[in-house]
């Protein structure tokens, strides 16, 4: 099993970062650099996928957007990360060259080389920028935690199963039907029939 993202020592900024062509993917947190190596798995790609794909059909024709990885997000002059999926309401905040600014929804699809980056520093990072909402989709377990900023804080997050639906807080006219994101059956009752995701029906 892969180690946790691997962390290297000294400080390093976005202007630094910019100098880096060794094709591989890096964060910067608070001047910490991580290593996003290795790739992410399919499993990780297909949820990836199935989610992002939902957003852009949703957001068709609306002031937010939203994008997904490798987006370089700049936080501050010492901070570059790349969330697997991450929603834009605020134009001014889009670049050519990035997103300069707190998001307003981010998505992170734990990995094992990830997950702990993902829970602990991450979370904290996005707290403290101001990210409204904040979506940890684990595909081992097959759940999703919603954190909601509230007065500058991340309470305790909902947490759903793949066999239930969920909303966005920023949308909630929009309803993920978790079942179709992990590409799972569906089996509410004894008597119902199991239902399947078709791919056919996008």
């Amino acid at each position: 099993m892969p180690s946790t993202a691997r962390k290297l020592d000294d400080h390093f900024t976005y202007a630094d970062y910019l100098t880096w062509d060794d094709g591989k993917r890096w964060e910067i947190i608070d001047g910490e650099v991580w290593d996003m190596t290795p790739a992410p798995t399919l499993k990780h790609q297909r949820i990836s996928r199935n989610l992002f794909y939902r957003l852009v059909a949703f957001l068709d024709g609306k002031t937010c957007e939203v994008f997904d990885a490798p987006t370089d997000v700049v936080l501050d002059e010492d901070t570059v990360v790349q969330p697997d999926i991450l929603v834009v309401c605020d134009h001014s905040k889009l670049t050519d060259a990035c997103v300069k600014g707190a998001p307003d929804l981010i998505v992170e699809i734990l990995s094992p080389s990830t997950g702990v980056k993902d829970r602990r520093e991450k979370k904290k990072l996005y707290e403290r920028f101001g990210v409204l909402e904040y979506i940890l989709v684990d595909p081992m377990n097959e759940t999703v935690e919603r954190y909601t900023l509230t007065e500058g804080r991340y309470g305790s997050p909902d947490v759903f199963g793949w066999n239930e639906t969920m909303t966005l807080t920023l949308f909630p006219e929009l309803e993920l039907k978790l079942w179709e994101i992990f590409d799972k059956e569906r089996i509410t009752a004894v008597n119902e029939q199991p239902t399947r995701y078709s791919r056919q029906h996008r």
